[in-house]
């Protein structure tokens, strides 16, 4: 089965600092500010944020794809995604990430196994591959019965 979706997000204004994004459909519409911690006023998303959140998204379904095909049940999965923006010496912008995934009702073996697969399979993991350092720390949880 062939499945394609295209969304299309329009950003006006000083796009990172003061500019607004739209989403074509209107769910998403948010006021975009340079961070304080980058000499900004803060006070609304960035598109570090927003690429966290996409990432962490897309590979929490990665690993449930992942976990479905070797017939493994999970009771729980969290992830907090870390995008660092990184200048150089000469002037130029990189990113760095960091995907740290929590699964409950796994062992750690397979915890490691099934961010290891998900990172394969992620549409996100993929575009990146090669481009941006990335770490991916799984970690198995305990969950409350």
């Amino acid at each position: 089965m062939t499945v394609s979706y295209t969304a299309a997000v329009t950003v006006t204004g000083e796009g990172r600092n003061g500019g607004r994004v739209a989403a074509s459909d209107g769910v998403l519409v948010t006021p975009l500010a340079v961070p304080k911690e980058l000499g900004g006023a803060g006070g609304a998303t960035n598109p570090e944020q927003l690429f966290a959140a996409g990432w962490g998204a897309c590979f929490l379904g990665a690993v449930r794809r992942a976990a479905a095909a070797r017939k493994v049940s999970l009771r729980s999965t969290a992830i907090t995604v870390e995008v660092t923006l990184n200048g150089t010496e000469d002037g130029q912008f990189g990113l760095a990430a960091v995907l740290n995934l929590e699964l409950g009702g796994v062992d750690q073996q397979t915890a490691t196994e099934l961010g290891r697969a998900a990172h394969q399979i992620c549409p996100y993991s993929k575009a990146t591959r090669g481009n941006i350092p990335v770490t991916v720390n799984a970690v198995a949880v305990t969950v409350a019965a």
